[in-house]
């Protein structure tokens, strides 16, 4: 579904990707974690169509997204860390009016199906200034789901949610890949991530370092058969970091 092949992305001399080869099959969820400046927002903007790559391949479904931007971005949809919203479209709007785009033909049901799945039925008239960040998070992915995409990127999905809105944002993303969407998510939350990925890519300095399934990861980075990834990622990461004791337990009274 997801087939990324020798991708890099070079700024002048800087390299932000080297060389990353990986796939993402249908009812697969990939986390992809690293360090801060690890290269995972350019790795999605590259595959995602909105910056392009200094070489490599991108075929979403079998359709090449350097040749073929047009056939390959309507089978994908980008979710970024920051919504971005038009001030003066309802969130009813927002709907009908990004479903038009991608030529929805039951672009009222799929949209009404949305804003009950996500919990937005009651802000259907509302402006985005009247929504909460959370609120606003949750119209964008409504927005990128609307056309139901075959591939779709998380950045950092939870931000701004509240815990129910947090375990419903969870669902929704592992209902797409049961439904037989590819699904790749990057967060800092290891929790998250070890929680419903089925799959795991590790970045560092634009590098892979890991990737496989988490089964296949734990197997290589843990030091121990009940090993977390927040342990799996220091190991892999930084070995240094891997050696120092667990932090102490909080004082309780």
């Amino acid at each position: 579904m997801i087939d990324i092949a020798g991708l890099a992305k070079l700024y002048g001399n800087f390299v932000a990707v080297n060389d990353l080869s990986f796939t993402v099959q249908p009812g697969e969820v990939l986390g992809l974690v690293g360090p801060n400046g690890a290269g995972k927002t350019t790795t999605l903007r590259c595959i995602a169509g909105i910056i392009p790559p200094t070489r490599g391949s991108i075929l979403i479904n079998g359709c090449d997204l350097l040749h073929k931007p047009l056939g390959a971005k309507a089978q994908l949809a980008f979710f970024p860390d920051e919504p971005k919203l038009f001030d003066y479209l309802t969130v009813w709007q927002h709907l009908v009016f990004i479903a038009r785009i991608y030529q929805v033909e039951d672009y009222a049901a799929r949209g009404t199906a949305l804003l009950e799945e996500l919990e937005l039925a009651d802000k259907r008239n509302s402006l985005p200034a009247e929504l909460s960040r959370g609120m606003k998070q949750k119209l964008a992915i409504a927005c990128g789901l609307i056309h139901s995409p075959k591939a779709m990127y998380f950045d950092e999905p939870l931000t701004g949610l509240d815990p129910m809105g947090i375990r419903k944002m969870k669902t929704t993303i592992i209902q797409r890949a049961h439904d037989g969407g590819a699904v790749i998510l990057s967060s800092h939350l290891l929790h998250l991530v070890e929680e419903i990925c089925t799959h795991l890519l590790i970045l560092k300095g634009g590098k892979m370092i890991a990737y496989g399934s988490m089964a296949e990861i734990t197997r290589q980075f843990s030091a121990q058969p009940d090993s977390s990834l927040e342990d799996i990622f220091f190991r892999a990461t930084d070995d240094a970091a891997a050696t120092l004791p667990p932090p102490p337990p909080p004082n309780l009274p």
